[in-house]
């Protein structure tokens, strides 16, 4: 099974993971990984590398939206055998060494069997890894503020509520934001196409998401790059706006 990697703009690649996305960003030789997808997706990930003519080899760091099973899943791993620092918000760091836990709980998705497309996306997500736990050794919060001095130059934005420390990144030469989670769209538990926010059960703090909806309304760019579903041209602003007026 090979990845479905897209470029999206000069340097930039959208790839498509089995349920999730993560995002290449490529500078000369060296590259930035955003989101590692779940944990069965490792190949997918080394796929997506090998696809863009880069390898772990030249992943100058792994950058994680937030520390959910479904995006932190070979972040351990990359960082173990390869060096490579992996960064997220400081709110974010404990999560991703799994001093606590902000996620759907079994149960939670359980009580929501009911709804249209939670039952195979749960067994999808059970063998993909969606339970274990691997958590990050010795995650960094983001060195500095503004822009990072990593390919593709990422500027952390914090966007609270799908958990404490969740981060999107606007790439605002590339006209690009990668949303993570508080902006997606599409979801195989969502029958919604386009912006969209991630069905209730998924968020720590509803409210806060929907609040940091706000924040992405703030970033000039034209394509967004999200955790789950397709990506989205057009003006970001109207994008989440669109989202925040659906979620009222």
């Amino acid at each position: 099974m090979r990845a479905d990697v897209r470029q999206v703009a000069d340097g930039a690649y959208l790839v498509h993971g089995s349920n999730t996305n993560w995002v290449i960003l490529t500078e000369g030789d060296a590259v930035t990984l955003v989101d590692t997808g779940y944990p069965g997706d490792r190949q997918l990930v080394l796929d997506s590398l090998a696809q863009v003519g880069s390898s772990p080899e030249a992943v100058t760091a792994v950058l994680i939206t937030h520390a959910h099973n479904d995006h932190l899943g070979s972040a351990e791993h990359l960082r173990a055998a390869h060096g490579i620092p992996v960064y997220l918000h400081e709110a974010e760091v404990p999560h991703a060494r799994r001093e606590f836990l902000q996620q759907v709980s079994v149960g939670a998705v359980l009580k929501n069997a009911w709804r249209p497309g939670v039952l195979p996306w749960m067994v999808h997500a059970l063998r993909s890894g969606g339970t274990e736990q691997h958590p990050v050794t010795a995650p960094e919060p983001f060195p500095g503020t503004g822009r990072l001095d990593l390919p593709g130059g990422p500027i952390p934005v914090h966007t609270p509520g799908h958990t404490d420390g969740h981060c999107v990144f606007h790439l605002p030469e590339a006209g690009l934001v990668i949303s993570g989670d508080t902006l997606v769209t599409g979801h195989p538990t969502s029958r919604i196409r386009g912006p969209q926010l991630l069905p209730d059960m998924f968020h720590h703090e509803r409210d806060r998401t929907v609040a940091s909806l706000a924040v992405l309304e703030t970033l000039d760019a034209d394509v967004l790059l999200p955790g789950h579903g397709p990506a989205h041209d057009g003006p970001v602003r109207d994008a989440a706006r669109r989202a925040r007026e659906q979620a009222v």
